[in-house]
């Protein structure tokens, strides 16, 4: 399957990335676009979405996957960075390198299994790496097991499991992937 992928600017991709995720009813809080133009307005970034023929309008093309990455740097100053770092340390090497974190993502129902997120995760290592970072991570949760399969097939590594003693299924996992144009 051919897919077609567009890179948005911030505050256009912004405002897709909210559209989009009012078509996931597993997100319990969904995003804004303020809340990602504030995440992402003083770093590098990357907002991709696949797009899919529309079902009643073939010739259409209509938003069907997002993913959206930025620069992760040693010393953030936003407190979710500050703790994605935290929890980072130890496990990944910041000093002298560039960072890439797959921050939010997803497919719609109806389009997955049909490899969309996967070729926005690889669209975006190819940009991560023209963009001279050295490595990717990401932070999901143990019951997202199809994105886990898919992040594995990739050459993903958890490199930390944060337990959630009340509910195993809400644990975090936290994957990386070093970027080497041979794994791309």
């Amino acid at each position: 399957m051919k897919h077609v992928i567009r890179q948005y600017t911030l505050e256009m991709g912004a405002l897709e990335v909210q559209y989009i995720e009012e078509n996931f009813p597993e997100f319990r809080k969904k995003k804004t676009a303020d809340e990602i133009i504030t995440r992402l307005s003083d770093r590098e970034s990357l907002i991709l979405l696949s797009m899919a023929p529309a079902p009643d309008e073939p010739d259409q093309l209509i938003p069907v996957a997002f993913k959206v990455g930025h620069e992760l740097r040693e010393f953030e100053t936003q407190a979710k960075l500050v703790d994605i770092v935290g929890q980072l340390l130890g496990c990944v090497q910041f000093s002298d390198r560039k960072i890439f974190y797959s921050w939010i993502g997803g497919t719609r129902q109806d389009w997955r299994g049909k490899g969309h997120y996967r070729a926005l995760t690889e669209q975006q290592e190819e940009w991560a790496h023209q963009h001279g970072y050295h490595e990717l991570v990401v932070k999901t949760k143990n019951k997202f097991y199809p994105l886990r399969g898919t992040l594995s097939h990739l050459y993903f590594n958890i490199v930390k499991f944060q337990p959630d003693l009340d509910d195993n299924r809400e644990s975090k996992l936290y994957m990386s992937k070093k970027i080497a144009a041979e794994l791309l």
